[in-house]
């Protein structure tokens, strides 16, 4: 019996997925990151990186959703609007986000260059205007990004920049805000800005 146990070859152990790969959430990006790579796609003249890019870090939406956006979702109308409600992809939850000035230009540019009508995907696929872009696309895309402002793009991908808005967003003590001279002014059209305490 045991000679028949020892005869017997063993399976070779099979390596783990995740051996010497970096996994977890990553690092958001900084503010001076998000305007680094924002100023190297402008001067580039890269129009549909710069909505991607600009849309991701506005909506914080995960790398699946972003490519998954088409065009009424954000411009309806042909022009990119303040507010935008997607349906997330893993969660079923709507969630609503505000496009900045920034954002919305260059979400207009991009349709008008790109030629897109409602109905299509905002980012489409390589050749095919009725298939999104992969995420695993996205995924080199958002390493590109990170590489050419010279940070490790392993540890930045995909969904990185999810986390990445609330790391540049002005900070306003609470205090400020609900002051009787402001406060007002603020609560309607900036209702993030509460969360962000003074530090």
């Amino acid at each position: 019996m045991e000679i028949e146990a020892q005869a017997k070859p063993s399976k070779p152990q099979r390596e783990p997925w995740n051996k010497g790969k970096l996994i977890g959430q990553k690092p958001p990006l900084r503010a001076k990151h998000v305007w680094s790579i924002r100023a190297r796609l402008q001067i580039e003249g890269r129009t549909r990186d710069l909505a991607m890019f600009n849309l991701a870090i506005d909506s914080k939406l995960r790398g699946c959703d972003i490519v998954a956006l088409r065009v009424e979702d954000v411009a309806p109308s042909g022009y990119a609007v303040d507010r935008a409600t997607v349906r997330q992809k893993k969660t079923g939850r709507p969630v609503r986000f505000e496009l900045t000035e920034q954002t919305r230009h260059a979400v207009d540019d991009y349709i008008k260059v790109a030629g897109k009508k409602p109905g299509e995907f905002l980012f489409s696929g390589r050749g095919d205007n009725h298939r999104c872009l992969t995420t695993r696309q996205y995924a080199r895309l958002v390493s590109g990004w990170v590489a050419t402002i010279g940070l490790e793009s392993a540890r930045r991908a995909g969904d990185a920049l999810r986390g990445s808005r609330a790391t540049w967003r002005p900070r306003l003590s609470f205090e400020i805000l609900s002051s009787d001279h402001c406060g007002a002014h603020y609560q309607g059209r900036l209702p993030w800005l509460f969360c962000a305490r003074s530090r």
